[in-house]
């Protein structure tokens, strides 16, 4: 009897959670850290704008295999949201293996992270590059073997003093931040969109440095 459960439990855990036309899905990954003391941090800006998407979509997060994952639907695309488990450090293997299991082919996948170099609420998206000394974006790119993937980059600034940078990334957002970020998030979950709608070209012209 158990061992049926087993087989049973392993063929839904399985199970592609996206289907259709490859061209047409989308892999959105949000880096950040697990567990509530990182919840509201800079550094977990990708998580927060996945949720922030979710919760308008009325979409529901479940825990899978190396990640919390979503599935969202618009216009004839879908897009697999994922926030690794990992901790940030090696996010790589939860990307690889989701783009592997759900066939997405690299160039729709899309990387969301913080960015010390920008001033907070800018942002930059990238067809390739370098992990800028991201932890999260090192070690996917040492996992997928390639500097050429798509990454959103969300400023977050950086007014901290000298020493300070691990309290500033992993410290919360205050003050004028606070104010402002929904604004940011409703513009971010736009971009997002807008990656599967109009491709990565038009949301780079229509969404870089706003």
């Amino acid at each position: 009897m158990f061992s049926i459960f087993r087989e049973l439990f392993t063929i839904n855990s399985s199970r592609n959670l996206t289907d259709g036309d490859p061209m047409k899905k989308y892999l959105i990954v949000g880096l950040g850290n697990i567990g509530p003391k990182y919840a509201n941090t800079r550094h977990n800006i990708g998580f927060k704008i996945l949720d922030f998407l979710a919760e308008k979509e009325e979409l529901t997060f479940e825990s899978n295999k190396l990640g919390d994952v979503t599935v969202y639907k618009l216009k004839g695309r879908t897009y697999l949201l994922l926030k690794p488990s990992t901790f940030m450090n090696l996010s790589g293997k939860a990307i690889r293996y989701w783009l592997e299991k759900e066939k997405i082919p690299l160039e729709n996948l899309l990387v969301v992270t913080d960015d010390l170099n920008l001033d907070f609420g800018t942002f930059r998206i990238k067809t390739k590059g370098s992990d800028g000394g991201h932890n999260g974006l090192k070690d996917t790119q040492h996992v997928l073997n390639t500097t050429k993937y798509n990454r959103f980059r969300f400023g977050i600034g950086d007014t901290f003093s000298q020493g300070k940078q691990i309290d500033y990334v992993l410290g919360e957002w205050i003050g004028e931040e606070q104010k402002l970020l929904p604004e940011r998030l409703e513009k971010a979950t736009e971009l997002i969109k807008s990656f599967g709608l109009a491709g990565i070209t038009n949301t780079m012209n229509s969404f870089n440095g706003k």
